[in-house]
């Protein structure tokens, strides 16, 4: 099966399942699924940050700084962030990732409820070559210095903006 074959969750704006759909028909229709964003740092606090392979189906060869992705038909947003943390840092024995806060992303053409996540990686990363094409950990002064700099996927960039309200904010009141 290929990503574009997965099968997803259709939701609502109200993140109830109204359907399901294969990832490649909910991506080209723009059809509101589920997809999760871990935000991943190293033992001494640095943040993962990475440029997605190229033939990635939605915002190929742009840069991020969350791992993630799609929600799987019938799966939680919880399994997902784990599955997905390990599969795109390429460890296994990851702690579960710690939830902070969801909200509806929405742009043209696209539309998914995210819930952003939290964990700490202190194995050796070994990322999925099929979905990361270079890696590094930066500070998150060095991130800051260098958001003007790369192409970003802008869910992520969201996300980023979103989560550093929240934690200014003391983490109280998650965007909806």
């Amino acid at each position: 099966m290929t990503p574009a074959d997965e099968i997803l969750d259709i939701v609502d704006e109200n993140d109830e399942v109204v359907g399901q759909a294969p990832r490649g028909e909910a991506t080209t229709r723009g059809l509101r699924h589920r997809c999760v964003f871990v935000e991943a740092r190293d033992a001494t606090g640095r943040l993962f940050v990475h440029r997605r392979t190229a033939t990635k189906l939605v915002f190929p060869s742009h840069h991020d700084m969350f791992v993630g992705g799609v929600v799987g038909a019938g799966e939680s947003y919880d399994e997902a962030a784990l599955r997905e943390a390990e599969e795109e840092l390429g460890v296994s024995g990851l702690p579960r990732p710690t939830p902070l806060f969801k909200y509806l992303y929405e742009s043209p053409g696209h539309s998914w409820w995210s819930y952003v996540y939290e964990v700490r990686c202190e194995l050796p990363v070994r990322p999925q070559v099929e979905e990361v094409a270079w890696h590094t950990f930066l500070t998150d002064a060095e991130l800051e210095g260098c958001l003007g700099d790369r192409t970003w996927v802008p869910d992520g960039l969201e996300t980023y903006h979103r989560l550093r309200a929240f934690r200014a904010d003391g983490g109280a009141g998650a965007t909806a």
